[in-house]
């Protein structure tokens, strides 16, 4: 566990941390396979002991979110959202592809903004924004926020996890990873409590 630690401190206190924590948080928009999050968590996290420096983690993933977020944009007006739609009717991809596109209709900006907190929810909004022909401009000032907010919300979540186990830099970690699943997860039982009620209204 030390000698993992070890290495782990060597590769975020190297200037390549911040290209790293770029091509996550870029790749991650079309690839959410792609563990961005618990990057930067990371990263903050051991941010405390003075390197890698706080400020430049979060500009360096709010950067490559909103590179990341247009590349997937570009996806969607090429035809990446019509390949969703190709997906079985009861999976995932299909459900959150739908979801983007009636959201995208109602709320574009909002949506954009928040759908970064759903699991899956930002690459099928993004590519669903392309798609439609939203406007870039209004695409780019909304991710821009979204972008940013998520970085705050990332290396803030890391960083006092890092104060909470300054002697423990792997709870430290974990915690700030776990806070973000509960509050990931919580948010998905509200959207689907909030889905549940509105069915059962139309229902009646």
């Amino acid at each position: 566990m030390d000698a993992a630690l070890d290495l782990l401190r060597q590769l975020v206190t190297s200037p390549w941390v911040y290209l790293l924590i770029f091509g996550l948080t870029a790749v991650d928009a079309f690839f959410p396979a792609v563990p961005s999050e618990a990057a930067v968590i990371t990263a903050a996290v051991l941010s405390t002991g003075g390197k890698p420096s706080l400020v430049a983690v979060i500009v360096v993933a709010a950067l490559g979110a909103c590179v990341g977020d247009h590349v997937s944009y570009a996806i969607g007006r090429g035809g990446g959202a019509h390949r969703l739609a190709r997906f079985p009717e009861d999976s995932r991809r299909r459900a959150g592809s739908e979801w983007a596109r009636r959201a995208v209709h109602r709320r574009g900006g909002l949506i954009l903004m928040t759908a970064r907190y759903v699991p899956g929810g930002r690459t099928a909004v993004t590519l669903t924004m392309g798609a439609v022909r939203y406007p870039l401009r209004s695409f780019l000032l909304f991710d821009v926020i979204a972008a940013v907010s998520w970085a705050l919300y990332c290396t803030m979540l890391g960083y006092f996890g890092g104060l909470a186990f300054e002697r423990d830099p792997i709870k430290g970690i974990l915690a700030g990873i776990g806070l973000s699943v509960a509050i990931t997860l919580l948010l998905e039982s509200l959207r689907w409590l909030r889905h549940r009620a509105h069915r059962s209204g139309t229902r009646h």
